[in-house]
Protein backbone atom coordinates (compact mmCIF):
# COMPACT_ATOMS: atom_id res chain seq x y z
CA UNK A 1 0.00 0.00 0.00
CA UNK A 2 1.25 3.43 -0.55
CA UNK A 3 1.58 5.98 1.80
CA UNK A 4 -1.64 8.11 1.94
CA UNK A 5 -1.14 12.02 1.76
CA UNK A 6 -2.45 14.02 4.79
CA UNK A 7 -4.90 16.94 4.64
CA UNK A 8 -5.26 20.15 6.00
CA UNK A 9 -8.66 21.83 6.04
CA UNK A 10 -7.61 25.47 3.99
CA UNK A 11 -5.60 23.06 1.39
CA UNK A 12 -6.16 22.04 -1.95
CA UNK A 13 -5.89 18.65 -2.79
CA UNK A 14 -5.71 17.69 -6.90
CA UNK A 15 -8.15 14.60 -6.11
CA UNK A 16 -10.61 16.70 -4.44
CA UNK A 17 -10.30 19.17 -7.83
CA UNK A 18 -10.93 16.08 -10.10
CA UNK A 19 -13.26 14.69 -8.55
CA UNK A 20 -14.90 18.01 -8.31
CA UNK A 21 -15.25 18.18 -12.26
CA UNK A 22 -16.70 14.61 -12.95
CA UNK A 23 -19.93 14.14 -14.61
CA UNK A 24 -21.30 12.17 -12.42
CA UNK A 25 -20.14 12.15 -8.71
CA UNK A 26 -21.22 9.27 -5.95
CA UNK A 27 -20.02 10.26 -2.29
CA UNK A 28 -19.86 7.25 -0.27
CA UNK A 29 -19.57 7.55 3.92
CA UNK A 30 -19.01 5.23 6.37
CA UNK A 31 -21.02 6.41 9.52
CA UNK A 32 -19.10 5.12 13.08
CA UNK A 33 -15.73 6.99 13.13
CA UNK A 34 -16.22 8.62 9.85
CA UNK A 35 -19.45 10.73 10.02
CA UNK A 36 -19.62 9.99 13.82
CA UNK A 37 -17.32 9.57 16.35
CA UNK A 38 -17.26 6.22 17.81
CA UNK A 39 -19.11 6.30 20.88
CA UNK A 40 -19.89 3.56 23.80
CA UNK A 41 -23.56 2.89 23.39
CA UNK A 42 -23.50 1.90 19.34
CA UNK A 43 -27.57 3.52 19.04
CA UNK A 44 -26.51 6.97 20.55
CA UNK A 45 -24.13 7.59 17.32
CA UNK A 46 -25.12 10.75 15.63
CA UNK A 47 -23.55 12.11 12.47
CA UNK A 48 -21.47 15.42 14.03
CA UNK A 49 -24.21 18.19 12.93
CA UNK A 50 -21.24 20.06 10.95
CA UNK A 51 -20.92 16.53 8.45
CA UNK A 52 -24.71 16.36 8.38
CA UNK A 53 -24.93 19.52 6.51
CA UNK A 54 -22.01 19.25 4.65
CA UNK A 55 -23.74 16.08 3.21
CA UNK A 56 -27.15 17.30 2.68
CA UNK A 57 -25.29 20.34 0.74
CA UNK A 58 -23.27 17.97 -1.34
CA UNK A 59 -26.23 15.80 -2.00
CA UNK A 60 -28.69 19.15 -3.49
CA UNK A 61 -25.71 19.98 -6.45
CA UNK A 62 -26.49 18.45 -10.06
CA UNK A 63 -25.61 14.85 -11.10
CA UNK A 64 -23.87 14.12 -7.13
CA UNK A 65 -25.12 11.50 -4.88
CA UNK A 66 -24.35 11.08 -1.13
CA UNK A 67 -24.82 7.96 0.79
CA UNK A 68 -24.14 5.87 3.69
CA UNK A 69 -22.51 2.70 3.59
CA UNK A 70 -22.51 1.00 6.83
CA UNK A 71 -22.30 -2.82 8.81
CA UNK A 72 -25.02 -1.87 10.84
CA UNK A 73 -28.44 -3.33 9.81
CA UNK A 74 -30.55 -1.26 7.25
CA UNK A 75 -32.69 -0.03 10.39
CA UNK A 76 -30.49 0.86 12.75
CA UNK A 77 -28.64 2.77 10.10
CA UNK A 78 -32.09 4.82 9.31
CA UNK A 79 -32.28 5.40 13.09
CA UNK A 80 -28.66 6.49 13.51
CA UNK A 81 -28.61 8.54 10.79
CA UNK A 82 -31.68 10.33 11.54
CA UNK A 83 -33.13 9.40 8.21
CA UNK A 84 -36.46 9.50 7.13
CA UNK A 85 -38.83 8.78 3.71
CA UNK A 86 -38.28 11.98 2.25
CA UNK A 87 -34.18 11.98 2.65
CA UNK A 88 -32.06 12.32 -0.75
CA UNK A 89 -29.64 10.26 1.25
CA UNK A 90 -28.19 6.48 -0.15
CA UNK A 91 -27.78 4.02 2.32
CA UNK A 92 -26.22 1.09 1.77
CA UNK A 93 -26.62 -1.24 5.06
CA UNK A 94 -25.10 -4.50 5.97
CA UNK A 95 -21.79 -4.11 4.52
CA UNK A 96 -24.09 -4.20 1.02
CA UNK A 97 -26.57 -6.96 1.45
CA UNK A 98 -29.30 -3.93 2.39
CA UNK A 99 -29.88 -1.23 0.58
CA UNK A 100 -32.25 1.87 0.05
CA UNK A 101 -32.30 4.23 -2.41
CA UNK A 102 -34.50 7.88 -2.59
CA UNK A 103 -37.82 7.26 -3.87
CA UNK A 104 -37.43 3.40 -4.27
CA UNK A 105 -37.83 2.58 -0.89
CA UNK A 106 -36.47 -0.77 0.33
CA UNK A 107 -37.26 -3.02 -2.40
CA UNK A 108 -34.05 -3.44 -3.41
CA UNK A 109 -32.80 -5.01 0.18
CA UNK A 110 -33.40 -9.29 0.49
CA UNK A 111 -35.84 -11.04 2.67
CA UNK A 112 -34.10 -11.00 6.38
CA UNK A 113 -34.96 -14.63 6.38
CA UNK A 114 -33.07 -16.02 3.46
CA UNK A 115 -30.37 -17.87 4.36
CA UNK A 116 -31.16 -17.24 7.76
CA UNK A 117 -29.67 -21.02 10.06
CA UNK A 118 -33.03 -22.65 11.25
CA UNK A 119 -31.27 -22.26 15.07
CA UNK A 120 -30.52 -18.84 15.07
CA UNK A 121 -32.21 -17.91 18.39
CA UNK A 122 -30.43 -20.97 19.76
CA UNK A 123 -27.17 -19.38 18.29
CA UNK A 124 -27.72 -16.08 19.25
CA UNK A 125 -28.42 -17.05 22.85
CA UNK A 126 -24.95 -19.29 23.28
CA UNK A 127 -23.21 -16.46 22.10
CA UNK A 128 -24.35 -14.09 24.59
CA UNK A 129 -23.72 -16.75 27.47
CA UNK A 130 -20.46 -16.58 26.30
CA UNK A 131 -20.31 -13.04 25.99
CA UNK A 132 -22.16 -11.67 28.78
CA UNK A 133 -20.04 -13.43 31.43
CA UNK A 134 -17.31 -10.69 30.93
CA UNK A 135 -18.14 -7.47 31.94
CA UNK A 136 -18.66 -4.47 29.45
CA UNK A 137 -19.83 -6.42 26.83
CA UNK A 138 -22.72 -5.53 24.47
CA UNK A 139 -24.39 -7.57 21.83
CA UNK A 140 -25.89 -5.92 18.54
CA UNK A 141 -28.11 -7.79 16.72
CA UNK A 142 -27.99 -7.77 13.10
CA UNK A 143 -30.13 -8.69 10.04
CA UNK A 144 -27.92 -11.31 8.72
CA UNK A 145 -25.83 -12.02 12.18
CA UNK A 146 -24.75 -10.01 14.88
CA UNK A 147 -21.74 -7.90 16.60
CA UNK A 148 -20.07 -8.18 19.92
CA UNK A 149 -18.87 -4.62 20.91
CA UNK A 150 -16.06 -4.25 23.97
CA UNK A 151 -16.46 -0.49 23.80
CA UNK A 152 -17.42 -0.03 28.02
CA UNK A 153 -14.74 -3.32 28.40
CA UNK A 154 -10.92 -2.86 29.66
CA UNK A 155 -8.36 -4.16 26.72
CA UNK A 156 -8.11 -7.00 28.81
CA UNK A 157 -11.65 -8.15 28.92
CA UNK A 158 -11.80 -7.50 25.56
CA UNK A 159 -9.79 -9.44 24.56
CA UNK A 160 -10.88 -12.30 26.83
CA UNK A 161 -14.38 -12.23 25.48
CA UNK A 162 -13.23 -12.03 21.41
CA UNK A 163 -10.84 -14.72 21.87
CA UNK A 164 -13.87 -16.85 23.82
CA UNK A 165 -16.33 -15.72 21.02
CA UNK A 166 -13.82 -16.43 17.96
CA UNK A 167 -13.37 -20.16 19.83
CA UNK A 168 -16.96 -20.76 19.91
CA UNK A 169 -17.47 -19.49 16.55
CA UNK A 170 -15.29 -21.43 14.65
CA UNK A 171 -16.61 -24.23 16.52
CA UNK A 172 -20.20 -23.54 16.02
CA UNK A 173 -20.71 -21.17 12.70
CA UNK A 174 -17.40 -21.98 10.98
CA UNK A 175 -18.82 -20.97 7.76
CA UNK A 176 -20.06 -17.43 8.55
CA UNK A 177 -18.03 -14.25 7.58
CA UNK A 178 -15.96 -12.96 10.46
CA UNK A 179 -15.14 -9.40 10.76
CA UNK A 180 -12.83 -7.11 12.93
CA UNK A 181 -13.01 -3.80 13.83
CA UNK A 182 -12.36 -1.01 16.72
CA UNK A 183 -13.67 -2.92 19.29
CA UNK A 184 -15.71 -5.41 17.53
CA UNK A 185 -16.62 -8.97 15.98
CA UNK A 186 -19.33 -9.01 13.75
CA UNK A 187 -20.37 -12.80 12.51
CA UNK A 188 -22.72 -13.15 9.25
CA UNK A 189 -24.31 -15.67 7.11
CA UNK A 190 -23.62 -13.39 4.25
CA UNK A 191 -20.52 -12.58 2.23
CA UNK A 192 -20.83 -9.21 1.42
CA UNK A 193 -18.24 -6.49 2.02
CA UNK A 194 -18.54 -2.78 1.34
CA UNK A 195 -16.24 -3.47 -2.14
CA UNK A 196 -19.66 -5.08 -3.67
CA UNK A 197 -21.66 -2.31 -1.65
CA UNK A 198 -19.61 0.70 -3.38
CA UNK A 199 -20.15 -1.61 -7.21
CA UNK A 200 -23.76 -1.54 -6.71
CA UNK A 201 -24.11 2.22 -6.29
CA UNK A 202 -21.69 2.77 -8.82
CA UNK A 203 -23.85 1.08 -11.49
CA UNK A 204 -26.82 2.20 -10.00
CA UNK A 205 -26.24 5.75 -10.37
CA UNK A 206 -23.71 5.39 -13.40
CA UNK A 207 -21.13 7.46 -11.42
CA UNK A 208 -18.12 8.76 -13.40
CA UNK A 209 -16.23 8.40 -10.36
CA UNK A 210 -16.66 7.96 -6.40
CA UNK A 211 -15.45 8.84 -3.31
CA UNK A 212 -15.47 6.73 -0.23
CA UNK A 213 -14.63 7.56 3.10
CA UNK A 214 -13.61 5.01 6.22
CA UNK A 215 -11.98 4.85 9.52
CA UNK A 216 -11.90 1.09 9.39
CA UNK A 217 -10.63 -2.80 8.89
CA UNK A 218 -14.04 -3.32 6.48
CA UNK A 219 -13.75 0.16 5.20
CA UNK A 220 -10.33 -1.37 3.47
CA UNK A 221 -12.46 -3.74 1.50
CA UNK A 222 -14.28 -0.43 -0.29
CA UNK A 223 -10.89 1.41 -0.53
CA UNK A 224 -8.87 -1.05 -2.50
CA UNK A 225 -11.81 -1.64 -4.70
CA UNK A 226 -11.39 2.20 -6.13
CA UNK A 227 -10.31 3.25 -9.37
CA UNK A 228 -7.73 5.66 -10.75
CA UNK A 229 -10.87 8.29 -10.88
CA UNK A 230 -11.74 7.49 -7.59
CA UNK A 231 -10.48 8.91 -3.90
CA UNK A 232 -10.17 7.08 -0.62
CA UNK A 233 -10.03 9.21 2.31
CA UNK A 234 -8.71 6.99 5.93
CA UNK A 235 -10.19 8.47 8.88
CA UNK A 236 -7.67 8.06 11.63
CA UNK A 237 -4.47 6.14 11.88
CA UNK A 238 -4.00 2.44 10.80
CA UNK A 239 -2.75 0.89 7.19
CA UNK A 240 -4.87 1.97 4.19
CA UNK A 241 -5.45 2.08 0.85
CA UNK A 242 -6.93 5.04 0.36
CA UNK A 243 -4.99 8.20 -1.05
CA UNK A 244 -5.88 10.87 1.59
CA UNK A 245 -5.76 10.38 5.26
CA UNK A 246 -7.70 13.07 7.89
CA UNK A 247 -7.44 12.86 11.25
CA UNK A 248 -11.10 12.30 12.59
CA UNK A 249 -14.79 13.28 11.99
CA UNK A 250 -14.36 16.31 13.01
CA UNK A 251 -12.22 16.82 9.24
CA UNK A 252 -15.01 15.44 7.19
CA UNK A 253 -17.00 18.49 7.41
CA UNK A 254 -14.63 20.53 5.81
CA UNK A 255 -13.46 18.06 3.14
CA UNK A 256 -16.54 17.72 2.02
CA UNK A 257 -17.48 21.15 1.95
CA UNK A 258 -14.12 21.98 0.31
CA UNK A 259 -15.78 19.40 -2.55
CA UNK A 260 -19.27 20.77 -2.42
CA UNK A 261 -17.89 24.85 -3.21
CA UNK A 262 -15.31 23.53 -5.76
CA UNK A 263 -17.80 21.27 -7.23
CA UNK A 264 -20.55 23.82 -7.40
CA UNK A 265 -18.67 26.30 -9.26
CA UNK A 266 -17.55 23.43 -11.86
CA UNK A 267 -21.66 24.21 -12.72
CA UNK A 268 -22.19 28.10 -12.53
Amino acid sequence: MSTPRDWTPGTEDPGLSALARTPRLLVALDFDGTASPHVDDPMAARALPEVATAVAALAALPDTVVGYVSGRSLHHLREIAEHDDASSIVLAGSHGAEFWFPGEQDAASPDASAGAPADRVEIEAEVKEIAFAVPGIDFEPKTFGFGIHARRATAADEERAFTAVDAWAARRIPRWRRRTGHHIREFSWRGEGKDAAIARLRAHYDATAVLFAGDDVTDEDALRALGKNDLGVRVGPGETAAAIRIESPRQLAPLLSALMHERASTRE
